[in-house]
């Protein structure tokens, strides 16, 4: 079983920057891909960014230059570096720790961005 927990997420004007943190608890979370989600009202969650155990990222397009996803094994954690904010950027950011066909998500933060 694993267990994340998301922090970081807040309002911000656009143009601004915002770190997210997931810290998680767990087994071989070090085997894990993880990843940044987000879910807009009325939307599905669509993927942010995604990083594998040896460290290979992958992008939406819409964040691409932006936002960066990196990983600390040793602390068990996941960070979103997002700069650069607009509006439409806001939403519920979910951490996902992935590994076969365990997938696990955390509770969620909110970023608000502000025009």
């Amino acid at each position: 079983q694993v267990q994340l927990v998301e922090s970081g997420g807040g309002l911000v004007q656009a143009g601004g920057s915002l770190r997210l943190s997931c810290l998680a608890s767990g087994s071989f979370l070090n085997m894990h891909d993880m990843g940044w989600y987000r879910q807009a009202p009325g939307k599905q969650r669509e993927l942010v960014a995604l990083i594998t155990p040896s460290g290979r990222t992958n992008y939406a397009d819409s964040v691409k230059g932006r936002f960066t996803i990196s990983r600390d094994n040793a602390k068990s954690a996941v960070y979103l570096q997002m700069n650069s904010l607009k509006p439409e950027d806001a939403s519920v950011y979910y951490c996902n720790s992935r590994l076969g066909a365990h997938n696990y998500w955390g509770q969620g933060t909110q970023v608000t961005v502000s025009s």
